[in-house]
């Protein structure tokens, strides 16, 4: 989970702390630059215009944005309920929220399964109004809405709790009803939690892919997206693979990039 990061108060030479520091971020860094290495901009402007590549493109992008929308519209409720009030049983609740953060993509996969599936538990009754689910698009939005709505939730938290409560008990004695002190006092100081939160959602729901391959399938044009297309074009076309690699992980560079410049209270 990203959070602000704290500034030190003083500095010091780093100095023999840079050679045990080097092996791990040699280890990170390095296979990240020999995936742009390997993906020359000819090639990737060349596999932009394949129509396979492209599709999954635009449908990584319309289900990943479909699905922050939804985690921030049901949320945002949700995050300011655990945050502001203290419900019976609310650290086995927020405990529960988080467990798609550490639960295996494969795992999440099958449960979405077993609860929207054919035979899952809402997927019965789903099924006899004549919804099916899996292997469409929305079976995407809903596996990605699934592991990546953690992330929005964790940081909407994070910022309505951060609220000074002497504010909110200010506003409420001029007279600021629940919905005017949301809308007017904790909304407001809490933006630039609950954008970082959007922002790491989204890009978790666009890099999602063993809850999708499992529920929804990974069918071109309907159900691939960028993820499970790197997957079939790993096995097929390794261009195809670092050519989506590559746009992915500009993508993460620029969410993360973006995250970090969001103007956090500095604590």
């Amino acid at each position: 989970m990203f959070l602000p990061r704290r500034r030190p108060t003083t500095r010091s030479p780093a100095g023999w702390w840079i050679l045990p520091s080097l092996p791990l971020a040699l280890f990170i860094l390095l296979p990240l630059a020999a995936l742009v290495w390997r993906a020359s901009p000819r090639m990737v402007l060349q596999h932009l215009q394949d129509p396979a590549v492209t599709q999954a493109i635009f449908l990584s992008l319309r289900t990943s944005v479909a699905a922050t929308v939804l985690a921030a519209l049901l949320g945002t409720p949700l995050a300011y309920l655990l945050a502001r009030r203290h419900l019976p049983g609310w650290r086995l609740l927020e405990t529960l929220l988080d467990l798609p953060l550490v639960l295996p993509p494969a795992v999440a996969g099958v449960a979405l399964l077993m609860a929207f599936g054919r035979r899952g538990i809402a997927g019965i009754y789903l099924a006899n109004a004549g919804l099916e689910l899996t292997f469409t698009a929305v079976a995407v939005v809903l596996a990605q809405l699934f592991v990546a709505s953690p992330f929005f939730l964790r940081a909407a938290m994070l910022g309505f709790s951060a609220v000074d409560e002497e504010l909110a008990q200010a506003a409420a004695l001029d007279g600021a009803g629940e919905w005017a002190l949301f809308r007017h006092v904790i909304l407001p100081l809490s933006r630039p939690a609950l954008l970082g939160g959007a922002v790491l959602s989204w890009a978790r729901a666009l890099g999602e892919f063993g809850a999708t391959i499992i529920f929804a399938g990974n069918l071109p044009g309907r159900t691939q997206t960028m993820p499970l297309a790197i997957y079939l074009g790993f096995e097929l076309d390794l261009d195809v693979a670092l050519t989506l690699s590559v746009i992915l992980l500009g993508i993460s560079f620029l969410v993360l990039v973006s995250v970090r410049s969001l103007p956090f209270e500095e604590r």
